[in-house]
C-alpha cells in the first residue's frame, strides 16, 4: 500500500518489509547493573540524603515536610502494624488510594515486608473493584477518605477474602475496621532498635524475583489483567532511567498522575532515590496553582496537561488581540526558527538569537513563570505526545523529554534524554534493553524490565511473550537512527473498505491542538470513508457563539444549530491540511459530553476506548453514514 507524496504520514503506508535491517532493530545497550531490589533504593535514600523534605504534601492551606527519618519511621511502623494483624511476606495488600504521602509510605511498607502490593485506580466506579481485589486474593485494603471507604463498605458483601480495611481519613464510622494512625500506634509499640534491625535485615533479604506489585490493566475488552512486576523489573528500570537522566541536588517534583499507575509509581521511586524532593498535588485541579506554589524542577505528566496549557496559551493570545497577539504569534514564529537551528545541532546566531532573546523577554518568560519559574524539565509518556506542542515547549525553553512503555515493562521502554533529543520520537533504549520491530509493524522488547507474566493467565502471558522472551506490546512503531517512534496501537489501525490502513492517532492528535477541539475520535473501520466525532471545548465554543450573539438555553441546543456546526466543521478541516483524501475524516459528529471513566470510555490512565465509544455514540455515527 502507498500513501500520497507529501502526506504526513506516508511512512505508515509504506510496506514494513522495505525497511533496512539496521533500521527495525534498536537497543540501549549492555545492563550495566546486577539484578536489584527496590528495598536497596529505599535504605539507600534514607542513609545517603537525610533531607528535611523528602515528601510535601498541602495540609490546612499550608504545605507540610517529612523528612527521610520520618519516612523511614513511619514506614516500620506500618509494617510491624501489618504483621500485627496477621500480614505475612507474600499476602496481598490493596492501595485505593489518591496520591499524597501515605500512598508512598504504605506502598514502601508493603514491598519491605516481601507483601505484594495492588494498587487501585481511586476513580473506579464500585463495581469494578471486587474482581480485582478477589482475583489477587487481596487480604488488607487501604483506603484515603471517607468517600473511598464508603464506596468500599457498598461492595464489601462481594469480597469475602478481604479482612481489614485500614482507613488513612477515614475512620470506623466510614466503613473501616482501623484507621492508619491506630495501625502506627500498634508497630510503634513492637518498635526497638533490634526490630528496625530485623526490619531493615527482612527488606534486604527479598531477592530480585520477588513479586514487588500486582497491577491490574484497564484494558479495552474483557475483564482486567494482573501485571506481575518483580522487584528487578522496577529496580533494573529506575537505574537505567537514572543512568539516561540524570538529576541533580536540591530537584523538587511535583507528582499529581496515579500513583496506582506505574508511570508515576517507578517514576517516585526513582526521584526518592536520588534525594529529590517529592511534593503531591491536592488534586489534578489545582496543578496550575501548585506549580505556582512549590516550585518545581520537573514533573512528569501524561500529554493532556501539556494540550491544555498550550491551548490556554493560544486561548490568551488570541483573546489579547491586537498588538499582544501579534508579539504572540512573531515570537511563536521566532521560537520555531530557532528550535529548528537547536534541533539540527546548529547554535542559533547573529539576528535570530537577538530575536529569540526578545521573544523569551516578551513572551516565552511569562509561560516558565507559570510553572513556577525553575523547571528544567517534564518527562512526558502514557500517550502520543503531539509533536507541534512539544515543539512549542521546546523552543518556548521548557524541554519535554517524551518516553515510551506499558504497565507489562515496568515501564520504561526507551525515552529522549536532555543529550539525545528529538521531537516526534520516544527516545532511544533504555540500558538492557532491546527493541525490534516486527515484519507487521509492531514493536518488540526484550529485557530486565519485561513483566514475569499475568497472574493466574498463562495463555495470556504466553499470547504476550514468545519464546525468545520478546514482549509484544501491541503498538506500531518504527525505528530512525536508534531513536523509536511510536504511530499508533495495532489494534486501533483503521481498515477501510477499499482496503486502505488508516493509524488515526497522529490525527486525532492534530485536531486536539485546535482550541476548539476537547476530544477527537476517528471512526471508519471496514466503512466506505473516515468520519471524527468530536467534543468540543465548551469554554471556548461558548465565548465564541456568545460574541456571535447566538443565544441558546443549553449545550445540546447550541451542537444542533448550523451555524456551531459549520463553525466546528470548519476548524477540524483547517487541522488536516496535507492529508491524503483517504486519510480525511468526511464527516464530523459533535458530542455534547467529553469522555469518562465512569462510562467506561476512558481508562483510568485518560486513554480512550474507541470501541466504547463507537458502540455508545453507534446512533450519532450510523446517521452520518446515512447522511
Amino acid at each position: 500500500m502507498t500513501a500520497p507524496v507529501g502526506s504526513p504520514y506516508a511512512s505508515l503506508a509504506n510496506t514494513l518489509s522495505s525497511v533496512p535491517a539496521p533500521n527495525r532493530y534498536a537497543s540501549g545497550g549492555p545492563r550495566h547493573e546486577p539484578p536489584g531490589i527496590v528495598n536497596a533504593l529505599f535504605f539507600n535514600a534514607i542513609e545517603k540524603h537525610a533531607l528535611p523534605n523528602a515528601l510535601m504534601h498541602k495540609v490546612g492551606g499550608a504545605w507540610r515536610s517529612l523528612s527521610h527519618a520520618t519516612v523511614l519511621e513511619r514506614v516500620r511502623h506500618i509494617a510491624l502494624g501489618m504483621a500485627q494483624l496477621g500480614v505475612a511476606p507474600g499476602d496481598r495488600v490493596g492501595i485505593l488510594a489518591e496520591n499524597r504521602p501515605e500512598w508512598a509510605l504504605t506502598d514502601y511498607a508493603c514491598i519491605c515486608s516481601g507483601v505484594i502490593d495492588v494498587p487501585v485506580y481511586p476513580t473506579l466506579p464500585a463495581e469494578q473493584v471486587p474482581y480485582i481485589l478477589n482475583d489477587s486474593g487481596t487480604k488488607v485494603l487501604f483506603v484515603s477518605t471517607v468517600a473511598q471507604a464508603q464506596k468500599v463498605a457498598s461492595i464489601r458483601s462481594e469480597m469475602p477474602g478481604l479482612q481489614w480495611v485500614i482507613g488513612f481519613d477515614a475512620t470506623k464510622a466510614d466503613g473501616c475496621d482501623v484507621t492508619l494512625a491506630e495501625l502506627e500506634a500498634m508497630g510503634a509499640k513492637q518498635d526497638s532498635p533490634e526490630a528496625a534491625a530485623k526490619f531493615k535485615a527482612d527488606a534486604l533479604a527479598v531477592k530480585p524475583d520477588h513479586l514487588l506489585t500486582l497491577i491490574y490493566t484497564s484494558g479495552t475488552t474483557g475483564n482486567p489483567k494482573g501485571v506481575m512486576l518483580t522487584h528487578d523489573n522496577v529496580y533494573s528500570n529506575c537505574i537505567a532511567t537514572q543512568n539516561s537522566i540524570p538529576l541533580a541536588g536540591g530537584d523538587v517534583a511535583l507528582s499529581f498522575l496515579p500513583l496506582s499507575h506505574i508511570f508515576e509509581r517507578m517514576g517516585d521511586y526513582y526521584l526518592f532515590s536520588n534525594g529529590v524532593t517529592i511534593a503531591y498535588a491536592e488534586s489534578i485541579d489545582t496543578v496550575p496553582i501548585n506549580m505556582q506554589e512549590v516550585r518545581p524542577t520537573l514533573m512528569m505528566s501524561v500529554p493532556r496537561l501539556y494540550e491544555k496549557i498550550y491551548a490556554r496559551v493560544l486561548e490568551n493570545a488570541v483573546a489579547s488581540g491586537g498588538l499582544k497577539a501579534r508579539i504572540f504569534f512573531w515570537a511563536r514564529a521566532v521560537g520555531e526558527r530557532w528550535a529548528d537551528e537547536k534541533l539540527a545541532g546548529r547554535e542559533p546566531g547573529g539576528l535570530l538569537a537577538w530575536q529569540y532573546g526578545l521573544a523569551q523577554k516578551l513572551v516565552f518568560s511569562k509561560l516558565k513563570e507559570r510553572t513556577g519559574g525553575r523547571m528544567r524539565f517534564f518527562i512526558s509518556g502514557g500517550a502520543p505526545l503531539s509533536p507541534q506542542i512539544n515543539k512549542f515547549f521546546y523552543s518556548a525553553g521548557l524541554t519535554i523529554l517524551e518516553g515510551y512503555g506499558l504497565t507489562e515493562t515496568s515501564p520504561v521502554i526507551s525515552a529522549n534524554t536532555v543529550a539525545d533529543f528529538r521531537i516526534g520520537t520516544v527516545g532511544k533504549p533504555l540500558a538492557g534493553v532491546e527493541v525490534r520491530i516486527a515484519s507487521d509493524g509492531e514493536i518488540l522488547t526484550r529485557g530486565p524490565h519485561v513483566m514475569k507474566g499475568y497472574y493466574k493467565a498463562p495463555e495470556a502471558t504466553a499470547d504476550a511473550i514468545d519464546p525468545e522472551g520478546w514482549f509484544h506490546t501491541g503498538d506500531i512503531g518504527e525505528i530512525q537512527d536508534g531513536f523509536v517512534k511510536i504511530t499508533d496501537r495495532k489494534k486501533d489501525i483503521i481498515v477501510t473498505a477499499g482496503g486502505k490502513n488508516i493509524a488515526p492517532q497522529p490525527i486525532e492528535n492534530r485536531l486536539k491542538t485546535n482550541k476548539y477541539v476537547s476530544q477527537a475520535v476517528m471512526i471508519g473501520d471496514k466503512r466506505k470513508f473516515l468520519i471524527v466525532l468530536i467534543v468540543p471545548n465548551w469554554d471556548q465554543v461558548e465565548k465564541w457563539a456568545a460574541e456571535q450573539n447566538i443565544v441558546w438555553t443549553s449545550r445540546a441546543e447550541l451542537l444542533n444549530m448550523p451555524t456551531i456546526q459549520s463553525k466546528m466543521e470548519k476548524e477540524v478541516k483547517g487541522e488536516l491540511t496535507g492529508l491524503g483524501s483517504y486519510e480525511t475524516p468526511k464527516k464530523v459528529g459533535l458530542l455534547e459530553h467529553d469522555f469518562s471513566i465512569e462510562r467506561g470510555e476512558l481508562t483510568p490512565k485518560l486513554s480512550v476506548k474507541r470501541r466504547v465509544v463507537e458502540k455508545t455514540n453507534a446512533e450519532i455515527i450510523e446517521q452520518l453514514y446515512v447522511e
